[in-house]
């Protein structure tokens, strides 16, 4: 019976687990990014821009100091990986629940009292670090096609 079912298992090589990776913190960093910017440009202003500068800032520290080490984390223990996958293996299973965390704070959060402009600074700090992110993913991804 076991064997039946795997051959329904989505199996991909590891590259197209990094470039999932990869693909995953892009998409959600640019929406979290679209978020933020159509929230700072209904304020406009220079308030909008030092919201904005404030974010950007965030983000630096957030991409050098937070994300790096996660994405480190995952491409040690995709890069090992030999033959094909679960195509859903490209994150950990603790990361599925702490996106799962993330993404019920992010719908509280834009449920929240707390103004939208304010609340651009955090999105554009933690959207802006999975852009940067995401590129050493895609790094790795071209690299290992070198290989």
């Amino acid at each position: 019976m076991h064997s039946r079912l795997e051959q329904y298992k989505p199996a991909v090589g590891k590259r197209v687990l990094i470039l999932l990776s990869g693909l995953m913190w892009i998409g959600v960093g640019i929406m979290l990014l679209s978020l933020a910017l159509h929230w700072l440009a209904a304020k406009g202003g220079m308030g909008a821009v030092a919201l904005g500068t404030v974010g950007f800032l965030c983000s630096l520290v957030i991409h050098r100091y937070g994300f790096l080490k996660v994405v480190d984390k995952n491409l040690g223990r995709i890069l090992p990986m030999q033959g094909k996958r679960c195509l859903f293996a490209f994150q950990s299973w603790k990361s599925y629940l702490i996106i799962g965390v993330m993404i019920g704070m992010g719908i509280g959060l834009r449920h929240s009292p707390i103004p939208k402009p304010y609340l651009a600074v955090l999105y554009i700090g933690i959207g802006m670090a999975l852009f940067l992110s995401s590129l050493r993913y895609l790094r790795v991804f071209l690299k290992e096609a070198d290989e």
